[in-house]
């Protein structure tokens, strides 16, 4: 099950939502208890088979993270608890392993719940929770439905703090409905509409430059709004249930640097990397030499994250290089070229290395990269490049403008300063933009989340 499909609109979310807000807030053990309830019904309807393997992650975990714990982190018994997080780790990076290397089907959402389990065992392990062994909580934090398939992936410390305090409001609903109404229309909207024009582009087998150009470029824009729209609902879904996840896209395409676009673009999965793999090799505070490794370990395991061939980990490589590039030889030089060309270079780095995600081989990928300059004889533009151009020129001026806050910003602006007749008129528009999506998903063919496959 997907967040943009008619079901779980108009069943799944409404039933969910009006059993758990029946219960008394007071009762919370009741309250997550039918959340895991719904959350497991949620995986199991888009998934059944691959449960088991689910099931076995979390209580392989939840029994890993008591070993963890109840071993102090003095003399021998710290060392064995050091060994159960190894042995933990490996056995994860062993499964991950099978799944995207082998000929089994890739259990959905494996590489999102892998992560947070091991944020679990990792948070336990150095203190940043006060961990009682309660099971429904650590199986609520991994099988929690908004985040269970695509993420973000939030940290143990940060979902446990909520469960344990009991902080989910329910002031958060409001805000989360519309996440949850903006994240579908950038997804049904935005997304499935580019991903119609970059499929019909990358189905020829010849094109002229501007032709490829632009597929590059639907590519680009329909993976920001698809993620970003997923990430939206999402954390609006969390919202409406009473719980805190922070942004996880924060307009990445406005980066004016490479570093600047990674703490903007999947904000989780940095912070996981950054938290679980960066800082205990020693991060920044550590000799150039090791800073260098750092870094090369990281955005080598990132692209390994990603995907099961030689592409994701080009890509990872790619990407590593010109972080390292301008934290190394570049630093503060760059601020000397105008910030819009800054953000256009940048721009130009993330597009070209998404070319690596959907092609084949990145023998496939440097074939793309040649024909984006003439490599097949067909000049810069034909026919089909006016074509493609043509028909999709007001999707693209959208898809722009709505990769920066100017929509949000005016959005804002004129509901908080407008006094109640523009609150209801933004009620009004969130009806609105509800409507047309629905009209869109009934019309339109099943399209699921990019990242499901990653």
């Amino acid at each position: 099950m997907t967040f943009s499909t008619l079901g779980f609109i108009f069943i799944f979310l409404p039933i969910s939502l009006l059993v758990y807000h029946l219960i008394p807030a007071r009762k919370s053990v009741w309250r997550k208890a039918a959340l895991l309830i719904f959350s497991v019904l949620f995986y199991v309807w888009g998934d059944a088979p691959s449960f088991v393997v689910l099931l076995i992650s979390v209580l392989f975990h939840y029994v890993s993270g008591q070993q963890i714990r109840m071993l102090s982190t003095e003399g021998q018994e710290g060392m064995r608890r050091k060994a159960a997080v190894i042995t933990t780790a490996a056995v994860d990076v062993a499964v991950l392993g099978i799944f995207k290397y082998s000929r089994l089907d890739l259990p959905v959402g494996i590489s999102f719940y892998t992560f947070s389990a091991l944020s679990y065992i990792f948070d336990i392990y150095y203190g940043r929770v006060e961990d009682d062994g309660n099971i429904l909580n650590e199986m609520l934090y991994i099988l929690f439905f908004p985040k269970l398939i695509s993420g973000p992936i939030m940290q143990y410390k940060d979902f446990h703090e909520q469960l344990v305090q009991n902080t989910a409001k329910n002031r958060y609903f409001a805000s989360g409905m519309h996440l949850f109404i903006i994240g579908l229309f950038k997804k049904v909207l935005i997304a499935d509409n580019l991903s119609t024009a970059f499929h019909q582009i990358s189905s020829l087998s010849q094109m002229a430059g501007l032709t490829a150009w632009l597929g590059m470029i639907f590519y680009s824009l329909e993976l920001y709004f698809d993620f970003s729209g997923y990430s939206d609902m999402a954390i609006g879904l969390a919202g409406m249930f009473g719980f805190r996840i922070e942004k996880n896209f924060h307009y990445p395409y406005l980066s004016d640097g490479v570093t600047d676009f990674w703490r903007r673009w999947h904000i989780s999965l940095g912070a996981w990397f950054r938290d679980y793999v960066y800082i205990p090799m020693g991060g920044n505070r550590c000799s150039r030499e090791k800073q260098f490794r750092n870094l090369a370990v990281v955005w080598i395991l990132t692209g390994l994250w990603h995907g099961n061939t030689l592409n994701f980990l080009f890509w990872g490589i790619y990407h590593g290089f010109f972080v390292i590039l301008e934290k190394f030889a570049i630093g503060q030089k760059r601020l000397s070229i105008p910030k819009w060309a800054r953000i256009l270079l940048t721009d130009l780095i993330a597009f070209v290395g998404w070319i690596f995600f959907f092609t084949p081989s990145i023998g496939a990928a440097f074939r793309y990269i040649g024909q984006m300059f003439g490599a097949d004889g067909l000049g810069f533009a034909n026919s089909a490049s006016v074509y493609y151009l043509t028909n999709n020129l007001v999707l693209l001026i959208l898809a722009v403008i709505c990769c920066g806050p100017l929509l949000t910003k005016l959005h804002d602006a004129l509901v908080y300063r407008g006094g109640k007749n523009m609150i209801y008129a933004s009620v009004v528009l969130h009806v609105v933009l509800l409507i047309f999506c629905v009209a869109n998903m009934v019309g339109a063919t099943y399209s699921t989340f990019l990242y499901f496959r990653f």
